[in-house]
């Protein structure tokens, strides 16, 4: 069953020392700076072969769904084999717990955290990526100012976490002390990936990503009323779906 959503900072702080208590802390030197994407043409483009750890990440685009969390999957099992909690704030969708479940990520390391506004999620993100005990933060987010980013990558770093940030397309054209920014475009079965920002590497490069997966199985293309109908025809039960704000009215 999915963890219970969070919904307000003193419970969310509570919950972080829990986990941090329960799950020692992985040392900054013992593992590698950088983990495998999965995709061996898109690790030769991104810094040190692969998602960069202590760092933050803004995948750049106006839609959701559409083959980036794919992308990120095999990045997210290795961090959850490793003891370390997996943090969502905000999505903008129900995860749907079951294909979660088949992809390797298991639920008792997945930590959804609810937000009644923009100002709360940078707060809930920021807490996350600096807890010894959470790998990866997943968040969403919409215009966000110089001074917040610059806060983020630096829990990212105190944290030594994966940090990935959804953010519009149009924050490209805006500085950003990112480490790694991409552009994803969908194609049919592909999904376009331009290189706008790379520490260490070079701005510019593009490819195309096959997807392997069809995206009624990615974790995240399920809105509320349908994640839910889903569930039941899976023969799952309702209960393994924790709900976004968004989905009572909807369900």
């Amino acid at each position: 069953m999915l963890s219970n959503a969070v919904r307000t900072p003193a419970e969310l702080r509570a919950r972080l020392e829990q986990r941090a208590r329960g799950e020692p802390p992985v040392a900054a030197g013992s593992s590698s700076s950088a983990l495998r994407s999965g995709h061996a043409a898109l690790d030769a483009l991104l810094p040190g072969g692969g998602w960069p750890l202590g760092a933050l990440t803004e995948l750049l685009s106006d839609h959701c769904g559409i083959g980036e969390l794919e992308l990120l999957l095999q990045a997210l099992g290795t961090l959850a084999r490793r003891g370390r909690c997996l943090a969502w704030i905000a999505p903008p969708y129900v995860p749907y717990a079951p294909a979660l479940v088949q992809h390797g990520l298991p639920l008792q390391q997945l930590l959804w955290i609810r937000t009644e506004g923009p100002q709360a999620a940078l707060w809930a993100t920021e807490q996350a990526l600096r807890c010894p005990a959470v790998g990866a933060v997943l968040a969403w987010s919409g215009h966000i100012v110089d001074r917040s980013l610059r806060r983020l990558q630096l829990a990212a770093e105190s944290g030594q976490t994966l940090g990935i940030l959804h953010r519009p397309a149009a924050a490209a054209r805006e500085p950003s002390p990112a480490a790694l920014r991409l552009q994803l475009q969908p194609l049919d079965e592909e999904l376009e990936v331009e290189v706008k920002k790379s520490r260490g590497g070079r701005a510019g490069p593009r490819l195309r990503v096959p997807l392997k997966l069809p995206h009624r199985m990615l974790p995240m293309a399920w809105p509320p009323a349908a994640a839910r109908q889903a569930a039941a025809t899976a023969g799952e039960s309702a209960d393994a779906l924790a709900l976004h704000p968004s989905a009572s009215a909807a369900a």
